[in-house]
């Protein structure tokens, strides 16, 4: 019975790793190759969404991009 419960352990520690080893060891996240900030501006967060990816700048605005075109969609500023 000590063996059979070792056996199930080891096989549940191997399945474990090999599903942490495919799941991250994917490609990451579509990010894009360049962003062009306005004058003055300074990065400080980066998110992104299905086809937007936003910019939060020091001076406490939102910066939302479009994901195909890489043109600025909104700003937000922030209180």
């Amino acid at each position: 019975m000590v063996t059979v419960l070792t056996a199930v352990m080891i096989f549940g520690v191997l399945v474990v790793t090999a599903l942490l080893v495919t799941r991250l060891s994917g490609k990451g996240p579509d990010l894009p190759e360049t962003i062009t900030l306005p004058d003055g501006t300074t990065a400080t967060n980066f998110t992104q969404g299905s086809d937007w990816y936003a910019i939060v700048t020091t001076d406490d605005q939102i910066l939302i991009y479009d994901r195909l075109t890489g043109k600025l969609r909104q700003t937000v500023t922030l209180d």
